[in-house]
Parts: C-alpha cells; structure tokens; sequence
C-alpha cells in the first residue's frame, strides 16, 4: 500500500445495523468530496443477519423471528452479527496501485490475521476463500463495498460471540462452515475492546499510515457536516 499520513479511528461502542448503514453512506460521501480523510469504525451490532447484495436467501435456514435480516450493497453471502464480535467498516479513498479490490481484501485479511497472533492465535487463509480461518474453523468473514474507489462495510472477527446463533445460517454459503472465536481457541479473557486494540493498530501499520488519531462519535456529526444523524451509541 501506498503510503499515507492520517487514520482517523471511532469507537463506537453497540449501534444498531441501519445507523451504522446511514453513518458509513454519508462518511463515503463526505471521503469522496475530501470533507473527511481515511476513517476506520470500530463496532459491535445487536443481533443482525446481512445478506451481500448477490446473497441467496435459501442459506439463512431457520431465522430466529426477533432477529432482523438486511440485504446490503456488499459482496459475499449471509452472515451474523452480535454482541462479542468486532466489526470494523473501512472508509478509504483508494488512490493509484491500491485500487485493487483482491489486494485490498488481502490486506484486510493479514490486519486480522496479525491481531490473532498477538493473541497468540494461528490464522491463516484458505485457498478460494475469502476470510480468516484457525485451521478449518472460521474467526473472520469480509464483505465489501466499494463506491467510486471508497471502500464501505468491512470485516467481522468473533472474539467473544456467541456462536450458536451462526446454526441459524450456513455461514457465507459454505455447506458444512464450522465457526470459531476468539474464546473459543482458548483466549475468553479477550475482550471487544482488547482485540480492537490490536486490530486498530495493525490497520495503521499495514496500510502504512504514518499516524493514527483516536475520535469521537461527535466529530464524526461535525465532519460530515450534520448531513447524516450521528448515531446513538453504547458502551
């Protein structure tokens, strides 16, 4: 990757999915007209299941009725968030050598894969698939969106989620996907917040930015120029 001076990084503690879907709308907007520099939000979601746009319903198996299901501008196929997994949505401006989608899911992949091991955790890739994977467990999906070169959605990595409701799924339409977190592989004392510790920071190292800023949900309200409700948050 190019290199870069700024990362500005929000945590946003638990925000509904659609907030999180209007935020990441007009923060691509606001990055396009160069109002804002390159953003990344760290979250957790209630209870959701996402179909990518291309995604086929015939993989969420048997639905809980109080869980809501989106269909979203993103790649990949069905997939489930809730408290105790770390999502992380990118919103950068790729420029030059670095507007290249499968370099830069690559990219994603080794910023999880690194923050595994500092947690002493073995991931890696599987060929012809995209995501993390302890083994043949996965830790990690991706799906992404790309608008005009600006990247939206992101990645989610289970640290302390509760994996039993992936049964409800077949997990990005992979028969047989077995899930895995990070408590699972035998680190539980890892919380949301220590984890995106470690992701914030090799985010900023391999996508070589040379400074990371830490903000608040109130900047991001005046960044984008009160176009879009900052969304209510929680730790």
């Amino acid at each position: 990757m190019a290199g870069r001076e700024i990362l500005s990084v929000a945590r946003l503690g638990t925000i509904e999915y659609r907030a999180a879907l209007e935020l990441q709308d007009a923060l691509v907007e606001a990055r396009q007209q160069e109002r804002i520099g390159d953003l990344l939000l760290l979250l957790e979601h209630p209870q959701v299941y996402t179909l990518g746009r291309g995604a086929n319903e015939r993989f969420i198996v048997a639905p809980p009725r109080d869980v809501p299901i989106y269909r979203v501008s993103r790649g990949g196929q069905v997939t489930y968030h809730g408290p105790g997994q770390l999502v992380g949505y990118p919103i950068l401006k790729l420029d030059g050598a670095a507007r290249d989608v499968h370099g830069y899911l690559r990219a994603l992949e080794q910023v999880v894969i690194d923050a595994l091991a500092r947690c002493e955790i073995t991931a890696g890739r599987r060929d012809g698939l995209t995501g993390v994977w302890v083994d043949r467990r996965k830790i990690a999906s991706l799906g992404v969106g790309i608008r005009r070169w600006t990247t939206l959605h992101g990645f989610a990595v289970n640290v302390t989620a509760d994996l039993g409701r992936f049964d409800a799924i077949v997990p990005c339409g992979i028969e047989g996907c077995v899930m895995t977190s990070v408590a699972a592989e035998g680190r539980p004392e890892i919380s949301v917040d220590t984890f995106a510790d470690l992701v914030q920071e090799r985010f900023a190292t391999l996508f070589d930015y040379d400074k990371l800023r830490m903000i608040e949900a109130a900047d991001l309200g005046a960044a984008i120029e009160r176009r879009a409700a900052v969304c209510q948050t929680s730790s």
